[in-house]
């Protein structure tokens, strides 16, 4: 069985930055593909970035693209989101997940219902 342990979320002020880190254990992380998805109060739970932990491809939605970077450490077995430029609209619980691979890389953090496992969440606020 998989387990997934978020960690790095703080108070952070506008422009700041965060690093973010999913511990895993019972499985290498290179079975599976590791997503950060993030659910701020009153609204939907939605996909940040998601890496092939065998692979190490990555995909990034919208809202990360161009301040996020998605990485792994497998000797390690933790993934790592790095945020930059931080602002109020980032603060959310950030979760981390995880679907086992397939052949072809999914970018399971497009949808929430694609993972299996998810870790308990970090809080990330961003605020002045």
């Amino acid at each position: 069985q998989l387990q997934l342990v978020e960690s790095g979320g703080g108070l952070v002020q506008p422009g700041g930055s965060l690093r973010l880190s999913c511990a895993v254990s019972g499985r290498t992380l290179n079975y599976y593909t590791i997503g950060w998805f993030r659910q701020a109060p009153g609204k939907e739970r939605e996909g940040v970035s998601c890496i092939c932990g065998a692979t190490g491809r990555t995909y990034y939605t919208d809202s990360a693209k161009g301040r996020s970077t998605i990485s792994s450490d497998s000797a390690k077995n933790t993934v790592y989101l790095q945020m930059n430029s931080l602002k109020p609209g980032d603060t959310a619980v950030y979760f981390c997940a995880a679907e086992p691979s397939r052949p072809v890389f999914q970018p399971m953090c497009v949808r929430s219902s694609m993972a299996d496992y998810w870790g308990q969440g970090t809080q990330v606020t961003v605020s002045s």
